[in-house]
């Protein structure tokens, strides 16, 4: 089945194509045909003859017709289509799992169990939608990140093969050279400009964005919620520690640097002891917890038709999703805040990660010495005399024995509806807490508590407030976006009197 009808209007590539609009970057690719090139919409290069272009709905259509990525604009720079590879839908799910590495150690066949679906019917949704099979866009994406790699690092080869997924480095040439006609070390040799090799090997990573995007306020959301020891934001950056007891390593992210006459639309991410084996989830982990993935115009044309929402995305056009690490840490802390203040809430987790939480030490990471709790440890903790009520003691456990005995997790497979309806199974959680684990741990697009108090006040827009009932009926307008109205509702109403209304700052 064609692949078309997963791609804009060819007059609308074609213009974005030859004004280099960064607002459908990897919304669609360009593949010459007299090159035998694919390119991102916004490749700085001389554009060619309209006559010699070809459109691709995803980089791996474009590669199993042959083309090989653009030295110049680098594809894998590009953000994912997040108006639908995000949420409930069988291929945004599909594709969620093969972010995570899935097709690495299984089957076609067993990812379409994993999801219901028979592996013929799943094969013909991914050629529809992304014009390639998903054992195509597993490879292309593994060939891909192998390549920001080689370029972006001085990671030896072998070490790049690693953490691109594959088993081997014979396997991995092989496959590298099928694809771009070139060996691994032949594009490095290339490069006009090699990366420097820093003294505590650490590695600095660009990723990607479709504008605008509203960093600031990320920040913001992060550092009122930020635990001392696990992690610090400061008024450009955020930073953590990750991995585990065995191999502690920590991340700072930050914006990449721009100017108004050069604009960058990435984020750079530097990692410090990462293992190569954790490269690829760690930085997918990033993506999803900055939102880096979300297409604005997509939001802001099903939001922006609500008279009380669309002042709102004009005052914060980029506002996203502010996600978290990791889901375990996340429902410990929903259920530690609930019903107290974020500001409470923050001073009890602490108290929890200084009691239980394995200690660190981490070269040049200042204040960066603690890692929370892992499941098995937080069921066995004792948690009496941290603040805590009797109700909070048990429904914490309860969590740390579901997960640890795969009653509830967070994995993509999932739909909304049953992620909730395990999470709402365990003693202590009821449907805010559940929907807004699924906001903040899976970053899923329709996440809607509609039991917050402050959010059924602010969606009214006069002081008055609403039911919960009444919410629901109101935001089905807003479906699949209701998370980023809540954030923007959220927002407004946590920002002072004398700020209110004002024009925000956004990167662009």
């Amino acid at each position: 089945m064609s692949s078309v009808a997963a791609l804009p209007d060819p007059r609308v590539c074609e213009r974005a194509r030859l004004s280099r609009d960064p607002r459908f970057d990897g919304l669609f690719f360009t593949a010459v045909r007299s090159t035998g090139i694919y390119c991102r919409p916004v490749c700085p290069a001389p554009p060619p003859l309209p006559a010699n272009v070809d459109y691709y709905p995803s980089a791996a259509a474009a590669e199993a017709a042959g083309f090989r990525p653009c030295l110049r604009c680098r594809p894998e720079l590009a953000p994912e289509d997040g108006a639908w590879r995000r949420g409930d839908a069988l291929v945004a799910r599909a594709l969620a799992l093969i972010e995570q590495g899935f097709l690495a150690e299984h089957p076609v066949a067993a990812l379409a169990e994993r999801l219901a679906v028979g592996e013929r019917q799943l094969r013909r949704l991914f050629v529809q939608r992304l014009g390639a099979a998903p054992l195509g866009v597993h490879v292309t994406r593994r060939l891909l990140f192998a390549k920001q790699l080689l370029t972006e690092t001085t990671l030896p080869v072998t070490e790049v093969a690693l953490a691109a997924g594959f088993g081997s480095l014979r396997r991995f040439n092989a496959a590298f050279q099928e694809a771009y006609r070139m060996a691994p070390r032949e594009l490095r040799r290339s490069l006009q400009q090699r990366p420097a090799l820093a003294a505590d090997r650490s590695l600095v990573l660009r990723l990607g964005y479709r504008p605008p995007y509203d960093f600031a306020a990320i920040l913001d959301f992060l550092r009122d919620r930020a635990l001392p020891g696990v992690e610090r934001v400061d008024g450009q950056s955020y930073a953590r520690v990750v991995g585990d007891a065995s191999a502690p390593a920590w991340l700072r992210i930050s914006h990449w640097p721009s100017t108004r006459a050069r604009p960058v639309h990435a984020l750079r991410l530097e990692l410090h002891g990462v293992a190569p084996a954790r490269l690829a989830d760690t930085v997918q982990r990033v993506r999803r917890m900055f939102d880096l993935d979300a297409d604005p115009n997509a939001i802001a044309a099903v939001l922006g038709a609500d008279p009380r929402l669309r002042p709102l995305l004009r005052q914060r056009p980029g506002l996203r999703l502010p996600s978290g690490w990791d889901g375990l840490e996340i429902a410990a802390r929903a259920v530690i805040g609930q019903q107290v203040s974020v500001a409470a809430a923050r001073t009890l987790a602490a108290r929890l990660v200084q009691r239980h939480g394995a200690q660190v030490a981490l070269d040049a990471a200042p204040g960066l010495d603690r890692l929370f709790p892992d499941a098995a440890t937080l069921a066995a903790a004792d948690l009496d005399g941290l603040g805590l009520t009797g109700a909070r003691i048990a429904s914490l456990r309860a969590i740390a024995r579901a997960v640890l005995e795969g009653k509830v997790g967070f994995g993509p497979e999932q739909t909304l509806e049953e992620f909730v309806e395990a999470w709402c199974a365990l003693p202590g959680i009821g449907p805010w807490t559940a929907q807004y684990l699924a906001l903040r741990a899976l970053g899923h697009p329709d996440a809607f508590p509609a039991e917050d108090l402050v959010l059924q006040k602010a969606a009214s827009g006069d002081g008055t407030r609403l039911s919960t009932r009444q919410l629901r009926e109101r935001a089905q307008a807003w479906r699949p976006w209701r998370a980023y109205a809540v954030i923007h509702l959220w927002r407004e109403a946590a920002l002072p009197a004398s700020r209110a209304g004002t024009e925000a700052e956004v990167i662009p």
